[in-house]
């Protein structure tokens, strides 16, 4: 199985490193020498990533947040929820993953995520669910979803067909 992981958090980093390259090339009109020391810091989390430590990477980019936020510099980019993160590192990492997963791997993955979302869209649009079924839905969803993002197909279908049991229990077609 390939480290489909490990492109998701390539993913992350290589859109962080866009994201404040893009913005130090911009012409802001803010303060020089802040934005040479985020330049810099940005490099070295660049070779950081490089060298396979990611963790000192993502340590080197939330400084740049930080310094940024301290230097009250209206245009830097600004950390994001959990779940933008995520969303935005998926979209970084489709092309890694098609580089690494087979043809029919994908596909099959790609089935169950819309078997998935269809299903999740039915259950959250019926009424009188109570609020235990409605976290189990929650539940199960970002299980599949994280077994989606790993690329763990046996784990995905498990999970389509636990949010499938639901719905036939609460009387949703599936």
């Amino acid at each position: 199985m390939p480290h489909v992981y490990e492109i998701m958090l390539d993913a992350e980093l290589e859109q962080a490193f866009d994201v404040w390259s893009s913005y130090l090339d911009a012409r802001t009109g803010e303060d020089p020498e802040v934005r040479a020391r985020l330049g810099a810091t940005l490099r070295t989390a660049r070779a950081a990533a490089a060298e396979g430590d990611r963790p000192s990477a993502r340590a080197l980019v939330a400084e740049m947040h930080d310094a940024a936020r301290d230097a009250g510099l209206p245009w830097a980019p600004v950390s994001c929820d959990p779940r933008t993160a995520d969303r935005r590192a998926r979209d970084y990492a489709k092309d890694g993953r098609r580089r690494v997963l087979p043809v029919h791997l994908r596909e099959d993955l790609d089935s169950i995520a819309i078997h998935l979302r269809v299903t999740g869209r039915r259950l959250r649009a019926a009424p009188d669910l109570d609020d235990a079924t409605r976290e189990d839905i929650r539940y199960v969803s970002a299980r599949a979803g994280m077994a989606l993002d790993l690329a763990h197909l046996t784990a995905a279908r498990r999970e389509l067909e636990r949010l499938q049991a639901i719905a036939r229990r609460c009387g949703v077609q599936p």
